[in-house]
């Protein structure tokens, strides 16, 4: 449990509170100890069914706030509706943004989360935002696989243009290594989850590839992409992926895919059918860190060396 795990890194016991469904469907919160004038926490991802948690989390934030906290901190591993961020079809709603809103009019003051599909998403609060990255800890990862000699020569690979940034970040972080990069052209005929891989810039011929993105539903991106880069002659492809939700038959497609591994963190559980393939790594040491830098109200920059 990744709240269990936060706590274990701070030392501190795990807050109780009381969530309850009635028959209706209507859900109901109750905080289980006192919270005046004490800085509450919470910790909710938006994974599975994000309607419900979004509204147990702003039910939370309320019951918190009317029981006079003196502070109540969101700590959103995975930001529910994150893709929501833009208009970008007539008569649409701009998703993130209402989200964001709702949760600063329960009473949310500060919001911590990690990889937000969009930067930009930040602005949506008036609240400060602090946008943790996965980066270290994927970092550490693929070092640790060049010594073992798993890899030689690394190719972290963006599957678009818009994480391309975030591909040469990997790549300098890793210059050490011999670490190149990649671009994929990546569209969207039609309005759903499926996406063609149109083209390749870079050089991944006898190299292993690492895919890196912020989220993974159903895999088709990923595996689309791993498939096209064995076509360029890779010498084997893995991935990189934040928020690992791994929605329909995505487990499937990585099992049958030339996917040697895809690594997740814990922002979201691995489903109970997950296979070998599939490893996860822990990011809540990284959050636990970034909670005591806002208890202490310290910086929190050094999270992000």
């Amino acid at each position: 449990m990744f709240a269990q795990a936060v706590c274990e890194h701070l030392g501190h016991p795990l807050g109780k509170a009381q969530l309850r469904t009635h028959s209706d469907g209507a859900i109901e919160v109750k905080l289980e100890q006192n919270v005046r004038g004490r800085d509450v926490f919470f910790i909710q991802s938006g994974q599975d069914n994000p309607n419900d948690h979004v509204m147990e989390l702003l039910f939370l934030v309320d019951a918190a706030r009317r029981a006079s906290a003196r502070s109540v901190t969101v700590v959103l591993p995975y930001f529910p509706y994150g893709k929501g961020d833009k208009k970008d079809e007539p008569r649409v709603s701009i998703r993130a943004r209402v989200v964001a809103d709702a949760l600063e009019v329960a009473g949310a003051q500060r919001v911590l989360t990690m990889q937000l599909h969009a930067d930009q998403l930040q602005g949506f609060f008036r609240a400060p935002v602090d946008n943790l990255y996965s980066l270290p800890v994927f970092s550490a990862e693929i070092r640790r696989l060049v010594a073992s000699g798993a890899i030689e020569r690394p190719v972290i690979v963006a599957p678009d243009a818009g994480r391309a940034k975030l591909a040469r970040e990997f790549m300098l972080r890793l210059s050490d290594v011999d670490a190149g990069v990649a671009i994929g052209d990546k569209v969207r005929p039609h309005h759903d989850e499926r996406s063609e891989v149109a083209a390749l810039l870079g050089d991944v011929e006898r190299r292993d590839c690492i895919i890196v993105d912020d989220i993974m539903f159903t895999g088709g991106t990923l595996v689309n992409m791993a498939e096209a880069l064995m076509d360029h002659g890779a010498r084997s492809v893995r991935a990189a992926i934040t928020h690992g939700l791994l929605t329909g038959n995505a487990v499937q497609r990585v099992g049958d895919s030339p996917l040697a591994q895809v690594l997740v963190t814990d922002t979201v559980p691995l489903p109970a059918h997950a296979n070998a393939r599939i490893v996860q790594v822990t990011v809540a040491p990284l959050f636990a860190e970034a909670i005591r830098s806002i208890f202490e109200e310290t910086s929190i920059s050094r999270l992000f060396e």
